[in-house]
C-alpha cells in the first residue's frame, strides 16, 4: 500500500495542515471581527447619543456656545410642571390607543381573507402594501388635499350626500383626520406580519378545524388567532413603539394645531429643541418619554409572557 493510498485523501492533507495551523487566538479574532461592526453601530447611533441627550438633560444648553452650565434637575422639574407637556402626552396616548388596535385587526382580517386564496388575492396583496413604500411626510400633505375645506376630496364626497365635516379646523376632526392616514399608513405593516403567521401554520390543522368548525369565522376565531398570538404580539409592540414616536404625518398634516389641540409629543418635543432652540428642556422631555416607553414596554412583555405560558 502507497503511503498516499494511507492517508486515504491525500489531497486533503494540505487543508487539514492550514486548519490545524490556526489556533484559538485565530478564531477569536475572527469573532471580534464579525462582531465588531454591530457592536460600533450600536455604540455611535444608540449609546453615545443617548449619553449625549442624557448629559444635555442637565445643562443649559445655548446654540453655538453649547452646554453654559449645568442645572441639575431645573429641566425635569420644568417638563413635569408643564401642562403642555402632560396636554402632548395625553393626545399622544389617544392617538396610540386608537390607531394601533384598529391596525391590528383591520391588518389580521385582511391576512385572513388573503390566507383564504379568494381570486385576486395576489394583486390585492401588492395593492395593500403600496402605502409602506411612501414617507409620511408626503401622507401627511396628501391629507391635506383629501380633507381640505376648498375641493378636498374627502370634503367634496362627503358634501355629496349632505355631510360637512371641518377636517382641518377643529380639534376633533384634525386629530381623527390624523389617525385616518395613520391607520391606511401601517395596516400594511401589520398585514405583511399576520399573513407570515398564519402562512406558518401547518394545512393538516387548518383542515382538522374546518371539519370540527361551522364556518371560516370560527377557524380564524379559535385556531388561526391563538396559533397567530405570539406573532402578533410583536406587531403590537412595534406599532405601539412607532405610535409614540409618530411625527411626520400628523406635523405634515396639522402641524399640532390649531393652536396645540394636534400637538403629539414629537411635535412639542421638535419645536421646544429645534424651533425655540431650548435643547436642555426638550432632551428632558425626551428622558422621561422614554422612561415611561420602557415601563409600557416593560409591562407588555409581563403580560405576553403570562399569556404565553
Amino acid at each position: 500500500m502507497t503511503i498516499a493510498g494511507a492517508a486515504g485523501r491525500p489531497e486533503s492533507a494540505p487543508y487539514l495542515t492550514r486548519r490545524r495551523s490556526h489556533g484559538p487566538g485565530d478564531e477569536r479574532v475572527f469573532k471580534y471581527m464579525m462582531v465588531g461592526p454591530a457592536v460600533l453601530w450600536v455604540v455611535a447611533l444608540t449609546l453615545f447619543p443617548l449619553f449625549e441627550v442624557l448629559r444635555y438633560s442637565f445643562a443649559d444648553y445655548v446654540l453655538g456656545l453649547g452646554i453654559t452650565h449645568y442645572v441639575g434637575l431645573g429641566n425635569y422639574a420644568e417638563v413635569l410642571e408643564s401642562a403642555r407637556f402632560w396636554h402632548s402626552i395625553l393626545v399622544t396616548v389617544i392617538y396610540v390607543l386608537l390607531t394601533v388596535p384598529i391596525e391590528v385587526v383591520f391588518g389580521f382580517l385582511l391576512a385572513w381573507l388573503v390566507n383564504l386564496h379568494a381570486p385576486g388575492t395576489k394583486f390585492f396583496r401588492m395593492l395593500i402594501t403600496a402605502p409602506l413604500f411612501t414617507m409620511e411626510v408626503a401622507i401627511g400633505y396628501l391629507g391635506i388635499t383629501m380633507f381640505s375645506a376648498q375641493g378636498g376630496l374627502v370634503t367634496s364626497l362627503l358634501r355629496l350626500v349632505g355631510i360637512s365635516i371641518p377636517w382641518l379646523s377643529t380639534a376633533t376632526w384634525g386629530l381623527t383626520a390624523a389617525m385616518i392616514l395613520e391607520v391606511w399608513r401601517w395596516t400594511p405593516f401589520v398585514f405583511l406580519l399576520a399573513l407570515a403567521a398564519l402562512a406558518a401554520i401547518p394545512d393538516e390543522i387548518y383542515d382538522a378545524a374546518v371539519i370540527d368548525c361551522e364556518s371560516h369565522w370560527q377557524v380564524m376565531r379559535h385556531v388561526a388567532v391563538p396559533l397567530a398570538w405570539p406573532v402578533m404580539t410583536i406587531a403590537v409592540l412595534f406599532r405601539l413603539i412607532e405610535g409614540f414616536k409618530a411625527f411626520g404625518l400628523p406635523f405634515a398634516l396639522t402641524g399640532g394645531g390649531p393652536g396645540t389641540s394636534t400637538q403629539l409629543f414629537s411635535i412639542y418635543d421638535y419645536l421646544t429643541t429645534v424651533e425655540f432652540f431650548n435643547f436642555g428642556k426638550g432632551s428632558a422631555m425626551s428622558i422621561v418619554m422614554l422612561a415611561m416607553l420602557s415601563v409600557v414596554i416593560v409591562l407588555f412583555f409581563g403580560q405576553m409572557r403570562r399569556r404565553i405560558g
